[in-house]
């Protein structure tokens, strides 16, 4: 299965967001073999299958003032699940076991995952983030589908080419928050309104 043209639109909006700033990105490709055991294990949807095997991310660092996020490859996505179960190996019972780690915030160690339980009519499904270190995981809405969700990490990475690359005060924070709002509505209003990016 081809990554269809949603998708292909924004990892190629992606790439060259990448390429401007000078941020390395290594999209490689994942065998049918491999995706197929991920799709078995993980009950991955169709379109993040499509992603793995045509651009399976092996350096994808995404890079704004107020977010870092690194997506893990094909390779990494069986051990990374196992971050969410207690010592005695169950999973914890506030992480749902329809929930797919796919990424982390290298800032604050955050997990972006989707819910494979609610896929829709187009193989894709919700991409949620969570905030750790709290008494329990609570799913905030980071995109309503995986097309979406690289569309708005691609639109926040464009907006941050006018921002200091260190450390931001909170001024800083918040106005480049301010600007990343409008933007993110036109592109998910759903994830506009649920107010991570924001």
């Amino acid at each position: 299965m081809a990554v269809d043209s949603d998708l292909n639109d924004s990892i190629q909006q992606l790439r060259r967001i990448f390429e401007s700033r000078r941020l390395p990105l290594t999209l490689g490709e994942l065998s049918s073999t491999e995706v197929d055991v991920l799709r078995k294990e993980l009950r991955l949807p169709p379109r993040y299958r499509s992603f793995l095997r045509e651009c399976n991310p092996v350096e994808f660092e995404s890079v704004t003032p107020v977010e870092r996020i690194r997506f893990f490859s094909g390779s990494e996505l069986s051990v990374e699940q196992k971050r969410f179960r207690l010592p005695d190996g169950v999973l914890d019972p506030s992480w749902k076991s329809s929930w797919v780690v796919i990424g982390e915030s290298t800032l604050l160690g955050d997990p972006y995952f989707l819910d494979v339980d609610r896929e829709d009519a187009e193989g894709d499904c919700h991409v949620y983030t969570a905030m750790s270190g709290e008494v329990r995981w609570v799913p905030t809405l980071a995109g309503s589908s995986l097309a979406q969700f690289f569309a708005i990490i691609s639109a926040a990475m464009d907006l941050a080419k006018g921002f200091a690359e260190g450390i931001i005060d909170v001024d800083d924070e918040a106005n480049f928050r301010e600007n990343l709002a409008p933007r993110v509505r036109v592109i998910d209003n759903a994830a506009a309104k649920a107010g991570h990016w924001t």
